[in-house]
């Protein structure tokens, strides 16, 4: 990401999807497997087609495995980067989305985490942009507040805020 940042420009955040993407993919292999498993537990081998209990299982097993590698990639895939002059939401595989926030037109951050999310550490980011349609939703995110809190930091600095030196109260000089 380095070679894709901007002369002057500063890297702050970067970030995947939360690792609960991961856990909650599982769910449809697993029950491709114990479906499989009560196909090969109840089908008797007298059913006309050879191997018939054999096949169920390795097609179940190998759905199972691409359904996994297919999340993971897609995972691997999505990337949140805040930097000190933009936020850069990138997603997709063969065919790449980059969704570029100036810093300076940020208006809002909103996050909102439920019970579970507080607890494993993730949460939703709504990010506001002056001219935008909506807001661009961030989910799940790791670290919500902090990647919350590092927007209105950069936001501040950008928009000559608290810390930037105090202009002179009469810039005219006359």
């Amino acid at each position: 990401m380095a070679s894709d940042l901007l002369p002057g420009e500063n890297l702050i955040l970067k970030d995947h999807q939360h690792w609960i993407v991961l856990v909650r993919a599982p769910v449809i292999p697993v029950v491709l497997l114990i479906i499989g498993a009560i196909v090969d537990f109840t089908v008797k081998s007298g059913t006309g087609i050879p191997h018939f209990r054999t096949i169920v299982t390795l097609v179940a097993v190998a759905i199972a495995l691409l359904w996994l590698i297919v999340v993971w990639i897609r995972w691997q895939s999505t990337s949140y980067t805040l930097t000190d002059q933009r936020i850069i939401i990138e997603t997709g595989v063969f065919g790449r989305s980059s969704k570029i926030i100036p810093i300076d037109r940020v208006q809002d951050c909103t996050t909102k985490q439920t019970l579970i999310g507080r607890i494993f550490g993730f949460g939703r980011v709504e990010v506001d942009a002056a001219g935008a349609q909506g807001a661009e939703v961030l989910n799940p995110l790791p670290n919500p507040g902090q990647f919350r809190d590092q927007v209105f930091v950069q936001s501040e600095r950008r928009r000559g805020g608290a810390s930037s030196p105090a202009a002179p109260a009469n810039p005219s000089g006359v």
